[in-house]
Formats: structure tokens, sequence, C-alpha cells
């Protein structure tokens, strides 16, 4: 943790460097002694120091000064650090300034120059005011601070971000925290954009995109080289486990995702059914293991870049960037999972993200603690969705348009077992309403015909799925919704696909193009269950070594 501040402030350079002297001797082991020689200069300082989240602990300044009186600095200073012992050094010609500054910016104790020996005159005074302190402040968070609002769809893309890449911050609510409020419009018009995110060493991004905050936390954005043996596109469990496979065996192996690592399963609160974890498993838990994992094998992992296309010349599969950079290799393995659905209804778009949310349980649960919210979807990611949210939630309503639930016994039974979750069945999500938050929605029994006006805090989307396929719709053959059609369903009458160029057939995992190969919830038939992605994923790796084996 960084040292707390005292301050100092005198604008004439012999007073100051006694002072600075005296309070380095007896504090400057516990706190970092900072001199500044004009009330004006402190406080373009001070706003340094809050935008890095450090501490003051006390103000010893003088009250005589020609631009800015020491009482005028503290009437600006404890704007932004309340908390900050006040104490003002003065001559006696100053004496009622400063017993009128006592009310005015709560002095604490005012000083009367000279004050030798410090042993006698200064020590024992601070001494007491910094115990006094240390007993009632609360030290600031010392990490990534993000600012904003929760019905504001870009923070909420930052939070997500952050959260899925298991990177820890701070949420400070601009609605709710005046503080944060004044922080974030200090240097923004009248209308800040936010998020505004504060990092410990003083940089503030507004509104990033995803690509500049990972770049600078630290995350990798671009390969190291121009050519690997395997690209693989997504990081869900499918492309972890073909790449910790490749790099367990020395291939040149690179995972490009747009988004954060675990794809659907990474952002799971809890996954029961996974073999070798008897007592369950997060996915974000899941998700660290297996990329820490991948990376001491050597594996080069890309964050907040996507694969806008894929394209072959001669045996070269080159992939390229949304950032227009190209990335060689001799395979490809298409590992970009399914999004949810969005809603299509009036209004639904609007709130995104203010209130409406799409598989982001994880991210947004606690901010909506002793609330009605509403989880739409009967499938595993909804049931686990909902039982995570109603650890913070007042109640939490499951919409389900069938005649009963699709997930999983076990996630079925801890639904109907929890007083705090109600399961509609046969409900359809006719409309949503709310001006710039998610306020009602309106549902409707399939059945019966009963319209029914819920008030909502939030609604979690988890509904259906599209396969993340657009990269490789002009190049691979796809099914009817998008999905990759590999190994035998790419055969026509028992035959190659049009264009096939080899004397063998395509591997169990390979498209209709030789070298590009897809697992997991992108490929036609697969098993949506994370083992099955893990399986998809290291059974693609063994056949994309058989494939290099050719070249």
């Amino acid at each position: 943790m960084a040292k707390p501040v005292i301050f100092t402030v005198d604008d004439d350079p012999s007073v100051l460097n006694s002072v600075e002297r005296d309070l380095r001797s007896r504090y400057g082991q516990d706190y970092r002694i900072i001199p500044i020689n004009s009330g004006r200069s402190a406080l373009d300082y001070l706003k340094k120091l809050e935008q890095r989240n450090e501490t003051v602990a006390l103000f010893l300044v003088d009250q005589r000064m020609p631009e800015m009186s020491g009482v005028d600095f503290l009437n600006e200073a404890i704007k932004s650090y309340s908390q900050a012992k006040r104490v003002l050094l003065t001559a006696y010609a100053d004496t009622q300034a400063a017993i009128d500054s006592i009310n005015q910016v709560g002095l604490d104790y005012y000083l009367m120059k000279p004050w030798h020996p410090p042993e006698e005159r200064l020590y024992p005074i601070l001494d007491d005011l910094l115990e006094d302190w240390k007993a009632h402040v609360k030290l600031p968070y010392e990490g990534i601070r993000v600012a904003g609002t929760l019905w504001s769809l870009t923070s909420h893309e930052v939070k997500d971000f952050l959260t899925r890449h298991q990177i820890p911050y701070q949420w400070l609510d601009i609605e709710k925290d005046s503080d944060a409020r004044l922080l974030v419009e200090k240097d923004a018009a009248k209308t800040p954009k936010l998020p505004v995110v504060f990092f410990p060493d003083g940089t503030v991004l507004t509104q990033p995109d995803l690509k500049t905050l990972a770049d600078k936390v630290g995350l990798q954005t671009r390969a190291s080289l121009p050519f690997y043996d395997l690209v693989v596109l997504g990081s869900g469990p499918a492309g972890l486990a073909a790449s910790v496979y490749a790099g367990s065996e020395g291939l040149k192996c690179l995972v490009i995702e747009k988004a954060a690592p675990g794809g659907q399963a990474g952002s799971s609160p809890k996954i029961e059914n996974y073999l070798g974890f008897p007592a369950g498993i997060s996915g974000d838990d899941l998700t660290r293991r297996a990329v820490s994992q991948a990376r001491r094998f050597g594996v080069e992992i890309l964050s907040a870049q996507e694969a806008k296309h894929v394209s072959v010349k001669d045996a070269y599969r080159i992939v390229r960037l949304s950032d227009g950079t190209e990335i060689s290799s001799h395979a490809v393995l298409i590992a970009t999972g399914a999004s949810f659905h969005t809603l299509t209804m009036p209004g639904a778009d609007a709130l995104t993200g203010a209130g409406i949310y799409y598989g982001a349980a994880y991210t947004e649960a606690m901010h909506y603690k002793d609330q009605d919210v509403f989880v739409v979807g009967g499938a595993n990611s909804a049931a686990q969705g909902a039982i995570y949210l109603s650890r913070f939630a007042r109640k939490v309503t499951v919409l389900i348009r069938g005649h009963e639930p699709t997930a999983s016994k076990y996630l079925v039974d801890a639904m109907q077992s929890n007083e705090k979750i109600q399961i509609l069945l046969d409900t359809d999500l006719i409309e949503v309403t709310g001006r710039n938050t998610l306020e009602q929605i309106i549902v409707k029994n399939t059945k019966t015909g009963e319209i029914q006006t819920c008030n909502a805090a939030a609604l979690f989307v988890f509904i259906g799925v599209r396969p993340q396929s657009h990269m490789v719709a002009d190049l691979v053959m796809c099914s009817g919704k998008g999905y990759i059609l590999t190994g035998p369903d790419v055969m026509v009458d028992k035959k190659p696909p049009p264009g096939w160029t080899l004397e063998r057939d395509p591997y169990l995992l390979e498209t209709s193009v030789p070298g590009i190969f897809a697992a997991g919830d992108v490929r036609f038939g697969t098993n949506h269950r994370v083992a099955s992605a893990v399986g998809e994923g290291a059974i693609a790796y063994a056949l994309v070594k058989e494939y290099l084996k050719t070249l």
C-alpha cells in the first residue's frame, strides 16, 4: 500500500525546507512528505493524488501566502480530502484568522511560528492528530476504479470485460456516490462520457474501447509472430482444450478472443456436473486454470481482438483481425461458440445494459440486492444464472416459454427448492418498458392468454443461441442456422464436398476446407455441455496433428 501523505504548503522556501526536514525526521518512515511552495500548485498536485486514489493524512499549511491564504487553500482541499487533519501555521498577527477558520474549515490546530524545538511544540500535536486520523480513516481502494452508472451499456461492457478477465476493480456509481460524480466531472464536460476508468498510476481512460482497456491492463492484443502452426478462434472450453494440447506438444499456437476467455461457460457461477469436481467449480475458476495451463505451455492468447475473416492461399490459412492485421497458419480451429439471442420487441435495444443483460448475471447480480429481477430461459445457463441471482435479489422470476425447464435435473431441483425463485411456465415475454432504465415487463401465459405487467429492476436473458460463424460463412459449408458442418455432414452423396482437393475424406471435425476445423457450440450437431466442448477441442487437436503430418 502507498504511504499516506502529509502535505505541507508554504511560499517561504526557508520555512518550507525547515518544515519538510522536521516532518521527514519524525514521520518519513510511515508517511510520504510532500512540500509545495504555492496554494495553486498544491491544488493541482492534489488533483493528481485524487486520480491515483492516494490518501492525505494531514495538511500543514501556512496562512499568509500571497496568491491564496492557508484558509482558502484548506477550503478547496477538504472538498477532496475531508478526512485529512488540518493544521495552520500562523504568525501572531494571523491568530484571529486561525481562530475564525476553526469553524470555517474545521481546523484541528494552529501552530505559532517558530515551532522549535519540534520535540516539544510540533511532534506531540501532530502525533495526536495522526493517531486520531488512523483510528477513523477509511483507507481507499488501491486498484482500478470504474466510475459510471448502472444504466450505461458502455459501463456494463467495461465491468463485464474486467470481471471475465478476473481483473479486480472497484465500481463507483456516480448516481449514488457524490464523491465519484465530482471526480468524474472535474475534467469533463457537463455531460461526461461514461465510464471513466481510473488507474493506480494516475492514468484516466474515458469510455475506452475494449482493446485500449486490454492494452492498459496488460493483456496481449497483438500476435508476436507472423505465422503459427495453429490459430484457434475463440477461448471457450473447446478452444482452450485444443490450445493446451497443441502447446504441450510444442506447436506454435495462437488463440484469438474478441471478448473474454471461457465463453458462455466462463460466466457460469457454478458448474456441478463437470467430471472431477464433485463440489462443482465456477466457470471463471475453470477458465482461469485453463488459461494458466495454456500459457504455461507457451500458447499466446490475444484479448479484445476479433477474427473478421478467414481465407485460404495455397497451403496457408489466413485470419484477418478487426484491426486489419493478418495472421497466417497451417491450420485454423473455429471454436467461437454461440451467443444468446437478443430480444426483438420495441424498446429492448435501448434498454440493453440499462436493466436488460445477456448472460451477465455474474457481473451484475450484486447491484440488484433486495430487488425483483427476471430471468428469461429454461436451459442450464438460465438456471445457473437464476440460482446465483437469488443470492442477492429479493425475488427471481424465471420465464420459460415451454411446458417445462430444459435444464439438468439437479439445476431444476435447486430452483424449485429455492424460496426466492419462482418459475413461470408457458410464459412469453411480449414487451419491456422504461424511460432511461428498465421499469416493467409484460408477459403472456400462452395457455390461458392472461397478460400480466410486472415491475422489474433487471431482466437477464438466456434464450437460444446463434453460432458465431460469420468469419467463415463464405468459405465453409454451414447449416441453415449458421452452424459449421464437419466430417460426415459435409459429404455429398458419400463423396467429399465440391472443391475438396485431397484424396482422403474430411476428418471428423474438419470442415469442407482442408486444414480448417470446428469444435464446440459453433459446430453442427454438438452437445452443448462443457465436457463435450473440452472433448471436441482435444479431438480437434489430434486431427490437426494428423493434418500437419501431410504438409
